[in-house]
């Protein structure tokens, strides 16, 4: 009776895990009518090939794409899994983002973050934090923000900003907030001013974009 893909991708990982000499933990198995493609690392040629002879075995395996990558002790550890790892760690050490709302996905050094955030800074901080992992080529941020932003709370936030720095004056900037999108506007004295109003409308909750239409008149 002949075996279904599946069936052989079963028998090809416990074949992989039985075999005492190849360390099945980074190898990838995918079989396509029969076909078995091997992916992955391993941390020697022989263990390599032990690999390869150890899948030739399994009854139904008609042919085999080995695409097992040899990786020394030293060589950084990039396999999906360690990357995913290593993000997850990183969040879990970063107070500023919260571990346990994000998913982490890797696929071929791709990793896309999906969950929601109740911050706009903690759906950024995790796109960097993600981005320093060696071995990561991009990240897709589906992250949402949770919260939708309140007008009057974000221009609070601009007065108590201005208020902290010496002769500012926030009284004529103006805040508009659409679902997530927070269009400022009005008028200040110089750049640096317009700069202190758009970190402070991020800083509030639910801000996924700020249109900054202010105004600077010397």
């Amino acid at each position: 009776m002949k075996k279904s893909d599946s069936q052989l991708q079963h028998d090809v990982m416990a074949e992989l895990e039985w075999e005492p000499s190849v360390d099945h933990a980074d190898i990838g198995v995918a079989v396509n009518d029969g076909v078995v493609t091997l992916s992955g690392f391993v941390k020697s040629y022989p263990e390599k090939m032990a690999a390869e002879k150890a899948t030739r075995r399994v009854a139904g395996v008609k042919a085999i794409a080995e695409e097992i990558k040899v990786r020394f002790a030293s060589d950084p550890k990039t396999a999906d899994h360690e990357i995913a790892k290593r993000i997850l760690d990183l969040f879990s050490w970063n107070v500023w983002v919260p571990d346990d709302q994000i998913k982490v996905k890797v696929e071929h050094g791709w990793v896309t973050l999906t969950g929601t955030v109740d911050w706009f800074y903690q759906r950024d901080e995790a796109r960097k934090a993600a981005g320093r992992v060696t071995g990561v080529i991009g990240v897709n941020n589906l992250l949402e923000v949770k919260k939708l932003p309140i007008a009057s709370d974000i221009k609070d936030r601009i007065m108590e900003a201005f208020k902290r720095q010496a002769n500012l004056d926030a009284g004529s900037v103006t805040v508009v907030t659409d679902g997530g999108t927070v269009r400022l506007g009005g008028r200040v004295k110089a750049w640096n001013e317009r700069g202190i109003a758009e970190r402070a409308a991020w800083a509030a909750p639910g801000v996924t974009r700020i249109e900054d239409n202010i105004i600077v008149a010397f």
